[in-house]
């Protein structure tokens, strides 16, 4: 009896959880506070509250149930962002992803060793932690809303890509500062061998995954469960082989994000929600491996605060802007980038690998850059909205639209086709009689969540979504323009 009754408080703490932060969800829209602060902050509070809860949930155990959180967040943000939209902003997304992690890696392990007098191994430590951007927290913030230009795939894009380079440069830190004839020559080589078997295994896993996709299964509820499982396939292999599961995940997602493929809708809106609940025990889990007593403890709580500040007011800004120089954009966006560098769950978790290897000075590490990641959660997360509006950036809350037409058909409808219709497109603001789409027509336009009868008299207007029907050879002709312009 004694077990069931345990087993009954697990499952309603879990379920109490989940109902908050789906009320938490709708709160949101008025308070702008991300459910990961929340979570994070509120599991910080009942473990001290609570002792049993810090007992029961082990950094290690927390450490596994964060990967697979991570894991399925990573995916579901690849496929989010697609190839389209990642190829269109692959110089920022790349040089921020790899070349940035290293740069505020170095600048943040800079500043933690000549202003706060830590040894060099543990400020470094700091810094490879606290380099790379949250995927999880990202893509909650701007997840719900439109944003105008690049920046929003710029940032989606270099988190996903920064924290397979940040996990594989903390791996290579670790074992540099266990190994007693350690060198940094072993942090390249393992960083090297990380991300290349990774990338390669991704790639490779993405382009196996699209004929996967298409195969029929007995029931369209096994469709969403089979990507599940190729996640966990394809991020066990590279890291069995000494990748990165993290970017073979990632990429993946990236190129499968834009195929067609039977259920497809189902599949992205299960992982969508599969994601959300993976944020909620990521940053749930991390916060009840805090000992807030500890944190309180030699004034750590100040130097993490010191930590944040450097971050976003020092390493994000020197670090970025640099590297942003090659690339066009409007002061206003560069602004909204430098500020737009979140931490969250995964710096976290880089820490706990620090407490698992029992490097010297892991509680304080794992401290300071908890205090670190609280701080960009509560106050870059709840004012990203404001900072796009006074930097002139366009965001929007983006309206649910609950309802959708369903035609069920038995083969892939290969001379069918939808678009929405970018603001910079050569389609915006013509009439479609003048597009000139010779044997192809407009079936159907839905503009701003209402259906709308195509006539040629009619002008389409950006982010009007089309229902194209042509013939599979004529598609690639004329669908560049409802395309962006590429600047």
């Amino acid at each position: 009896m004694h077990e069931i009754i345990s087993f009954a408080a697990i499952v309603l703490v879990v379920a109490g959880g989940l109902t908050l932060a789906l009320a938490w969800s709708k709160l949101s829209e008025r308070i702008p506070v991300p459910a990961a602060a929340l979570f994070l902050i509120l599991g910080a509070v009942l473990s001290d509250i609570f002792p049993a809860l810090e007992r029961h949930a082990s950094i290690r155990t927390v450490e596994r149930v964060v990967v697979v959180a991570v894991v399925v967040i990573l995916f579901d943000g690849g496929m989010h962002i697609g190839w389209r939209r990642f190829r269109a902003a692959i110089l920022p997304i790349t040089t921020l992803g790899f070349l940035g992690t290293f740069g505020t890696a170095a600048v943040v392990a800079g500043c933690c060793h000549l202003l706060l007098d830590l040894s060099w191994i543990t400020s470094g430590l700091i810094g490879a932690a606290l380099a790379p951007t949250d995927p999880a927290v990202m893509f909650s913030v701007l997840g719900g809303h439109e944003v105008g230009g690049r920046t929003d795939t710029i940032l989606e894009g270099e988190s996903g890509a920064n924290d397979p380079v940040g996990i594989a440069l903390m791996l290579a830190m670790i074992q540099f500062a266990t190994s007693s004839h350690g060198s940094f020559l072993i942090v390249v080589r393992e960083f090297a061998v990380a991300t290349s078997v990774g990338l390669a295994i991704g790639i490779v896993a993405g382009r196996l995954l699209v004929p996967l996709m298409r195969i029929r299964l007995p029931s369209a509820g096994l469709y969403p469960v089979r990507t599940v499982a190729a996640c966990g396939v394809v991020y066990g292999l590279a890291s069995v082989a000494h990748g990165s599961g993290f970017l073979a995940v990632f990429v993946a997602g990236i190129l499968v994000g834009d195929e067609r493929a039977p259920f497809k809708a189902e599949i992205e809106a299960f992982h969508s929600s599969l994601a959300s609940l993976a944020e909620v025990a990521a940053f749930g889990g991390l916060g009840l491996t805090i000992d807030l007593s500890f944190v309180g403890h030699d004034w750590l709580w100040l130097k993490g605060l010191l930590i944040a500040a450097l971050l976003v007011f020092l390493a994000r800004p020197l670090v970025a802007g640099l590297l942003l120089l090659p690339v066009r954009l409007e002061r206003g966006e560069r602004l909204f980038l430098f500020w737009g560098g979140l931490k969250g769950a995964v710096p976290i978790l880089l820490a706990a690998f620090a407490v698992l290897a029992d490097v010297n000075d892991a509680k304080v590490i794992y401290s300071l850059v908890f205090v670190a990641v609280a701080f960009s959660v509560l106050v870059q997360g709840t004012t990203v909205p404001f900072a796009a509006g006074r930097l002139g950036i366009p965001i929007s809350l983006v309206e649910q639209t609950p309802w959708r037409i369903l035609v069920p058909l038995r083969s892939a409808p290969e001379s069918i086709l939808r678009v929405v219709v970018a603001e910079s497109s050569a389609a915006a603001g013509m009439r479609i009689r003048d597009l000139e789409l010779s044997d192809t027509w407009i079936g159907l336009i839905v503009r701003e969540g209402e259906p709308l009868q195509a006539r040629g008299t009619t002008k389409l207007r950006p982010g009007d979504e089309l229902l194209i029907v042509s013939s599979p050879d004529s598609m690639s002709h004329f669908e560049w323009l409802f395309a962006a312009t590429r600047e």
